[in-house]
């Protein structure tokens, strides 16, 4: 049965504890080095890492971003920590998928299009599905994207309701802007409206908040893009979380917390 019609919610204590145990927060697998990397990548402009958004020379200090990362998704603010463990604070993440949760419960109340998508569909794919069958049930337009969208060398296509990026007959992992790109082009061309509220990851989530559109992003403590544009406004919500865990079962939990949160739990 659908996590949406089967799954109790946890209580906010046990969803904390259940993120620590399966590393989905706490002490995270990614380790501290990469996470600095990526912030230098970042600072030094390259917009492999700024997920769509546009930072111009906002952001081109490691230190700046590092204090952000520290505040928002809970990493270690210890400048002189280059090696080793990292981490997400748990009660940032759930913090965060309460805010999400009002955002998802205004959709709910007045109707709302919604478009669901990922770059990260090995980990976050059945996040995403089973909020947006909760969503349809409870009377929101989930959007459907053209058909034939083309991005980054693959085909961009919708399953279980989720939009994602398709190569060979393979789901494709991305960090790019470009398939969110083709989705609200193709949207346009067709004189179909936009989604009210787009709820990603990634550069799909990113390209969908820079358009304007408000954003629910997931991103990872590797992944400070979604962070800063919260930071700034450009994103409404950004969830902290490791994106790829052992199982993706391990996210039944925290999507149920989600959806109760939103009141559309079946």
């Amino acid at each position: 049965m659908p996590i949406a019609s089967a799954a109790t919610a946890p209580t906010r204590a046990a969803l904390v504890d259940h993120l620590v145990r399966t590393r989905i927060a706490g002490d995270v697998a990614t380790p501290r080095e990469n996470n600095l990397t990526h912030y230098r990548r970042l600072a030094n402009g390259d917009r492999y890492y700024w997920f769509g958004l546009e930072f111009g020379d906002r952001w081109t200090d490691e230190q700046d971003i590092l204090a952000v990362m520290a505040e928002r998704c809970g990493v270690i603010d210890d400048p002189h920590h280059r090696q080793g463990q990292d981490t997400i604070d748990p009660e940032l993440t759930v913090d965060a998928l309460d805010r999400a949760a009002a955002l998802l419960r205004k959709a709910a109340a007045g109707k709302q299009r919604v478009l669901f998508a990922t770059g990260h569909p090995g980990g976050l794919l059945d996040v995403h599905r089973a909020t947006a069958e909760a969503l349809r049930a409870a009377g929101c337009e989930i959007v459907v994207i053209p058909e034939g969208l083309r991005a980054d060398d693959g085909m961009v296509f919708q399953f279980g309701d989720v939009a994602m990026l398709e190569r060979g007959a393979t789901l494709w992992h991305t960090h790019s802007p470009e398939p969110m790109a083709a989705v609200l082009d193709g949207l346009e061309r067709d004189g179909r409206p936009l989604p009210d509220l787009v709820m990603a990851d990634h550069g799909w989530a990113g390209c969908a908040a820079q358009r304007g559109l408000d954003a629910i992003g997931f991103a990872d403590s590797n992944d400070p893009a979604l962070f800063l544009g919260e930071s700034e406004g450009t994103v409404r919500v950004t969830i902290p979380l490791d994106d790829h865990v052992l199982s993706p079962r391990h996210y039944d939990p925290l999507t149920a917390y989600l959806l109760e949160g939103a009141g559309v739990l079946g």
